[in-house]
């Protein structure tokens, strides 16, 4: 193999990709935008890590966030800074499963819906 992403489709990948850029602090990479100006692919690196956004063209604007996946972002301890930028970039029209705070297993994590349907897990 010679690596994995992760994937989204999402209604609004101009606007999507922008908001991780800052949020995540990522670097564009490969993208290809279609004639309307969303992206057929766009490559986000996150700490050496790809996302890839594309714009969903399914034919509806209906958007189901499943309940067996999720995009976790383990920072480690020492980055607190980096999750609570990404979660105060992230929450606004985001649906809150778990507010940022301590948890069982980590000082500082947070788990929510983002206004694309994509579900996070932020934590150190």
């Amino acid at each position: 193999m010679k690596r994995s992403m992760m994937q989204a489709y999402v209604k609004g990948s101009k606007e999507a990709v922008e908001l991780y850029l800052q949020a995540f602090d990522a670097t564009l990479g490969f993208n290809v935008k279609d004639t309307d100006n969303t992206f057929y692919h766009a490559e986000l690196d996150i700490c050496g890590h790809i996302l890839a956004v594309s714009e969903a063209k399914d034919g509806t604007d209906k958007r189901i966030t499943g309940n067996t996946m999720q995009f976790c972002l383990h920072y480690g301890e020492g980055n607190e800074d980096m999750v609570k930028n990404a979660y105060e970039i992230l929450k606004e029209d985001s649906e809150i499963r778990f507010p940022l705070g301590p948890c069982d297993f980590s000082p500082l994590c947070a788990d929510f819906i983002d206004k694309f349907g994509i579900r996070w897990c932020l934590f150190v």
